[in-house]
């Protein structure tokens, strides 16, 4: 397994793989691995198959925290990153600086974004403001040094997944894009970097969000014609508000391709939801 830190470097091999007619399998990640992670580079693999190429980027990504965000403290542990893309048969690791990245930030030189304006907008969009410009012009960056034929997300950040589909689409993106399934704890909760914030009691708390999920699916199941979304946002907010460390950020339910809001909510409509549970702020999304 090769560590690539320079992005010239990733990028000719990208062009020698493209050249030789190599599949190459992509999956960009913040680091701090665990097994939900380790889950896409196993679909990457069986998308490019054993001739292919693996990617996987480590790169914690500025531009998509809030100034009031985690940043400085978003947890890092590249030895054991590498350890499981090692287990996980990824041939390179893509691990490059924020200098590389953005060139002239610091300083306030840099100053090209990638935008999307439709399904950001809403639910993180509107929690976070500048979070989906960091995440598009990334990804769009990564894809131009990797040039994937295949690149895989997972379905936990569904919000994030159907962004970049539609980046992917507009700006003509020669990729297949791929959502993995959200991969849990055996108590629910998805997996995710964020959750070594939690203490042993916040961590109990934090299956509110699962149970919510399931709380909705269980009043869908039994109607006929489908539940009003603010009589199920009530019912979200009284079960998140009965744990004393939790606090509602949002919850939102929509059609799930194109995220449309939904007044009614019936089989097969997404939800989603946000809930900081002490400091630590964790999303979750089921379809129904």
């Amino acid at each position: 397994m090769k560590i690539v830190r320079s992005i010239g470097v990733m990028q000719r091999m990208a062009l020698a793989w493209r050249r030789a007619g190599c599949r190459v399998g992509f999956v960009p990640t913040m680091g701090f691995l665990h097994e939900g992670h380790v889950s896409l580079m196993h679909a990457a693999r069986k998308r490019v198959g054993s001739d292919g190429v693996v990617v996987v980027s480590i790169y914690v990504n500025p531009t998509q925290f809030g100034p009031k965000e985690d940043l400085s403290r978003y947890p890092r542990d590249f030895e054991r990153d590498r350890r499981l893309c090692r287990e996980a048969g990824v041939d390179v690791v893509f691990y490059p600086s924020d200098e590389s990245m953005y060139p002239g930030r610091a300083t306030g030189e840099y100053s090209t974004y990638v935008i999307e304006e439709r399904l950001g907008t809403g639910m993180e969009g509107a929690s976070r403001p500048t979070h989906f410009r960091g995440v598009t012009t990334v990804v769009a960056k990564l894809f131009q040094l990797v040039l994937p034929e295949v690149a895989v997300f997972g379905a936990k950040d569904w919000q994030q997944a159907a962004v970049i589909r539609r980046m992917v689409r507009d700006l003509n993106f020669p990729l297949k894009l791929v959502v993995a399934p959200t991969r849990r704890e055996a108590d629910g909760l998805a997996m995710s970097s964020r959750n070594a914030y939690l203490n042993p009691e916040e961590r109990c708390q934090a299956t509110v969000l699962f149970r919510a999920i399931g709380l909705v699916r269980g009043r869908i199941g039994k109607s006929s014609d489908g539940v009003e979304a603010e009589e199920l946002r009530e019912s979200v907010r009284r079960l998140v508000a009965a744990e004393s460390l939790a606090r509602l950020d949002y919850v939102e339910f929509f059609e799930p391709d194109g995220l449309e809001p939904v007044g009614r909510v019936v089989k097969g409509s997404q939800m989603a939801l946000a809930v900081y549970v002490g400091k630590t702020r964790l999303i979750d999304n089921g379809r129904l």
